[in-house]
């Protein structure tokens, strides 16, 4: 796999979300109970972002001075355009996350626990998958085809899809879960387990909490399966695939708090991100053929989704009146 990732630039990387991710958990009072308000909320997803560009311009700097000025624009770009895909597309996970804690009733000072433990869980796993994606891309390039493909079926599927709500009853997942664990009916702070006594003995129960936090992970898994096939349209080298993913995935808990309230008023927004995968796929189909530059994805999947949300509040505007 070629990458332009230098064990040093590797470990700065590492070292950037442990720190920051230190600082989100301990320092800002990321372990405590407590309703994440809109302010906090706004205030990261501003830290989120600008740490995400000081990266970028910190790699074109390094890049600049190490292998020179095209290939420092260039991967620069690949950066800032995958992690505007990765964004734009993680906007898909902000609704099902509302739909499962409306399901289960999680109170909202309990929503960021669950949340914490999901982007830790996607970081891990994202990691291991593009690596996995990158090997195969390596060794067995009609790969990109199939992604491509892919991306274009479900793009196609989202986009008929798109006012489908989802039945969790018949979520076979949860059927399972409720049909081999002992699960309580009630919340007990912010723990996943607990124990009760039955029949002198200490047996263990789930908590409603618990559930949510599985099927939270099984959600970024489902989207993990559109949104790293996509970046691989951009850029194959792991370096940029990884680091783009996980800035836009740290950020997902505070866009998450940020859109909660307002999820509502974005109602064509599932149209754009169905347009983006079937661009993405249709892009990787022919990239073999028909060159489309960095630049112009990063253009098209910016107009799509600004103008899938200007019709969306305007659409709502027209419904008020």
């Amino acid at each position: 796999m070629e990458s332009i990732g230098s064990v040093g630039m590797w470990a700065g990387f590492a070292a950037v979300v442990l720190v920051m991710l230190a600082i989100d958990l301990f320092v800002v009072g990321g372990g405590k109970e407590h309703k994440v308000s809109l302010k906090e909320a706004g205030i990261w997803s501003v830290v989120w972002v600008s740490v995400s560009m000081l990266f970028a311009a910190a790699l074109w700097w390094h890049l600049d001075g190490s292998m020179g000025r095209e290939v420092a624009n260039a991967k620069a770009l690949e950066f800032v355009t995958g992690y505007v895909i990765e964004k734009a597309l993680a906007v898909d996970n902000v609704f099902i996350w509302l739909m499962l804690f409306s399901y289960f009733a999680v109170p909202p000072e309990l929503q960021k626990r669950v949340l914490i433990y999901g982007v830790l869980g996607a970081i891990v796993m994202r990691t291991g998958m593009i690596f996995a994606g990158a090997w195969l891309i390596s060794q067995f390039h009609w790969v990109l085809y199939l992604f491509g493909a892919f991306l274009l079926i479900t793009g196609i599927k989202m986009f008929w899809f798109a006012e489908h709500a989802a039945d969790l009853e018949k979520n076979p997942l949860l059927k399972w879960l409720r049909g081999h664990m002992k699960i309580t009916t009630t919340f007990h702070h912010e723990h996943f387990f607990i124990h009760r006594e039955e029949g002198g003995k200490l047996v263990r129960y789930a908590t409603p909490l618990f559930l949510a936090l599985v099927l939270v992970e099984v959600s970024d898994v489902i989207f993990a399966v559109d949104s790293i096939p996509a970046i691989f349209a951009i850029t194959t080298d792991p370096f940029i695939v990884l680091t783009s993913n996980v800035f836009a995935i740290l950020g997902l808990r505070a866009m998450y708090f940020l859109l909660a309230d307002f999820a509502h008023r974005f109602s064509l927004l599932k149209y754009g991100l169905a347009v983006v995968l079937m661009f993405i796929g249709g892009k990787m189909l022919v990239m073999d053929w028909v060159k489309i530059p960095v630049g112009i994805s990063l253009g098209v999947v910016a107009l799509v989704i600004a103008t899938s949300v200007i019709l969306s509040l305007r659409k709502e505007r027209l419904e008020t009146v």
